[in-house]
Formats: structure tokens, C-alpha cells, sequence
């Protein structure tokens, strides 16, 4: 569709792409991305006059009005959302024949963009900041660039380029990903201070009982949905990552499933609790994630080696700490004579 606007109407719609197109759609993704002109120019670290005669040059390249700006905000318009999906797909292409030219070469090098689920830095199972240390020092010219984002979006990114790697809990496979198992998560079912089921004079429960109580559950497919689905939990409340499920456990009002590991700190200041943990508790595996075809790249394919590895050396270190512990612990029994 083309905008009405007369500087536009009889400009020649893009033909060749060039250099500069690139430039231009780069500096468009970024405003959309942070939702407006004066946000962006921290982000491009140009002015926002730059910022916006960069949009406006792109308009006139496209015969588009990508964007509507003024009193009333900032507003992608139809057309622009179009622009602004076949951006992502054309800048992930370019990043993909790079890292193509790179393997070529066998040269790591360029940008590596890799997305986790969040709340994995306070799993002390998790070990990925031990295989970025690793890619570091193989691959010290390439930039990596790390992102937060939900299961499905990193599955979809994976699969379309976006992200070269990702970090997430498995729950069902795709046929066009390939899984490498990393580091284990347990999940159990809290509520806040002001929840009835927060204080200590209440009588043992089961899952028909907890049923009787308002749940609130992630909103997208993930081991949390399944497992509300099959316990058949009423989610009056829902969540789109971990820090709104906790938000919401925190209003007293709801009950919700959050890794043990993060949940802790809210319990240590009394805000909230785990409900007979022995019970309510799933575990969670967490694996990396690779597209299959086309093939990754050679930089894609070094941090999940580094992600394997660093996880194999803890598990062993792990196995090796409670071997030394049981030889202690013998060592102590045979000393004492017991």
C-alpha cells in the first residue's frame, strides 16, 4: 500500500538494495525496537534529528509511511510492521552469509546473538557464564550480543536465524532444532505472605485440595502449562516470564510455580513460601538449541560446544564432590569404629 503523502506518492519504489538501504533499515528496526525516535538515538547514539531524517530517507526509498509520529506518540503503521518483519528476516540472512563467509575462512569473528530463558543466572547448576568465558577466549573478535526472551521465541528465532543459540527448558522437540541437555531446574509451588496457605495452621494438602485456590501460570507452552493443564489448576492470573509469576505469588492473592533458586530470596525476607515442596514440585531440563538446516554457523556451533562442555566439567565436578564426601564420610565411621 502506498502512503498518501505527496513527497512520497511519485518516488520510485526501492529497486536495488544497497549499502545505505542496509544502514536505513538497521536505524528503523532500532526505533521500533525502542518504541520511538528519542529512545533510539541512545541506542544508535546519533541525534534524534539524525534519527528521524534516517527514517523519513527510508520512507522515501519505499513509498511507504512506515511510522506516524507526534503529539499523540509514536505508531508503527501496517505497512511499517511489514517493513519492520522482513527487516528482521533480511538483516538475520546478511549476519547468516557473513558467518558463512567467516566458516569459509575458518575464522570466528562477526556477531553472535544468543538467547535465554530468564532467571538462569541464579541456577547455581546453570554454568553459562563459564562457556561465555570459554567462547571468549576462542573467539575473541566476534561480539556477542545476549538477549532474555520466552521459550517460543527463542524456539522461533533459533529456527529463522535470529538467534544463533538458545538456552531453554525443554518441553516438547522440534524436528527443525537440535537439543543438547545442559543443567536441571526445580520447580515449586509458592504463595506470598498474605495467602491463607502461608501460615503454618493448615491442614495437609493434595492436588484436589490446592485446586480450591486462585493459580497463576505462564502464558505460552512450557512445562509450567503443561503441568497447570494436567493438574488441572484454575489460572485466574496469567504471567509471561518468571518476574511476573513472583509478582503476582507476592500479591498473596495467587499460587504459582518459580525456580527454586530465585524464589529463594523472597522466602529469606518472608514474603513468600514453597507449599509442602515434597509434593508440589516438577523438575525442569534445560538444554541448548541449535537449527538444524540450514546448517549453523561455526561461531553458532563453538558457543554450544563451550555451553556442553562447561556443564560436562560441573556435572563431574559434582560427581567428584559427593564421591569425596562419602570417602570422608566412611573415613569418619571407620575412625569411630561404627
Amino acid at each position: 500500500m502506498q502512503a498518501n503523502n505527496p513527497s512520497l506518492k511519485h518516488r520510485a519504489v526501492l529497486g536495488q538494495l544497497a549499502d545505505m538501504d542496509l544502514r536505513l533499515l538497521q536505524v528503523f528496526k532500532s526505533v521500533v525496537d525502542c518504541g520511538g525516535m528519542a529512545a533510539a538515538e541512545l541506542e544508535l547514539n546519533i541525534g534524534t534529528s539524525t534519527v528521524s531524517r534516517h527514517v523519513k530517507d527510508l520512507e522515501v526509498r519505499l513509498g511507504l509511511v512506515l511510522c506516524r509520529r507526534g503529539r499523540g506518540g509514536f505508531e508503527v503503521t501496517p505497512e511499517g510492521q511489514r517493513v519492520y518483519d522482513e527487516t528482521l528476516r533480511l538483516l538475520a540472512a546478511v549476519e547468516g552469509f557473513r558467518g558463512g563467509i567467516d566458516d569459509i575462512h575458518a575464522r570466528l569473528g562477526g556477531k553472535l546473538q544468543v538467547a535465554l530463558f530468564d532467571k538462569t543466572a541464579s541456577n547455581p547448576r546453570a554454568r553459562i557464564g563459564d562457556a561465555i568465558a570459554r567462547f571468549t577466549e576462542l573467539a575473541p573478535e566476534v561480539e556477542l550480543q545476549l538477549h532474555v526472551a520466552s521459550i517460543n521465541a527463542i524456539e522461533r528465532g533459533v529456527i529463522d536465524g535470529t538467534f544463533g543459540v538458545g538456552v531453554i527448558p525443554t518441553h516438547r522437540q522440534s524436528r527443525s532444532l537440535q537439543y543438547a541437555e545442559l543443567f536441571g531446574e526445580t520447580m515449586l509451588l509458592y504463595c506470598g505472605a498474605g495467602h491463607p496457605l502461608f501460615g503454618a495452621g493448615h491442614a495437609p494438602l493434595d492436588w484436589d485440595a490446592v485446586r480450591a485456590y486462585q493459580f497463576a501460570g505462564l502464558g505460552y507452552h512450557s512445562p509450567n502449562m503443561e503441568l497447570s493443564h494436567g493438574a488441572r489448576l484454575p489460572r485466574k492470573a496469567t504471567g509471561f516470564d518468571q518476574e511476573a509469576i513472583a509478582t503476582l505469588v507476592l500479591s498473596g492473592r495467587f499460587l504459582g510455580f518459580l525456580p527454586d533458586h530465585y524464589a529463594e530470596a523472597f522466602e529469606r525476607r518472608g514474603l513468600m513460601r514453597a507449599v509442602q515442596p515434597e509434593l508440589f514440585r516438577y523438575l525442569c531440563t534445560f538444554v541448548s538449541v541449535l537449527r538444524r538446516a540450514p546448517r549453523c554457523s561455526r561461531v553458532a556451533q563453538t558457543f554450544h560446544d563451550c555451553l556442553v562442555q562447561a556443564h560436562a566439567d560441573a556435572d563431574a565436578g559434582s560427581v567428584t564432590a559427593i564421591r569425596q564426601d562419602a570417602d570422608n564420610a566412611a573415613a569418619t565411621r571407620q575412625g569411630t569404629g561404627l
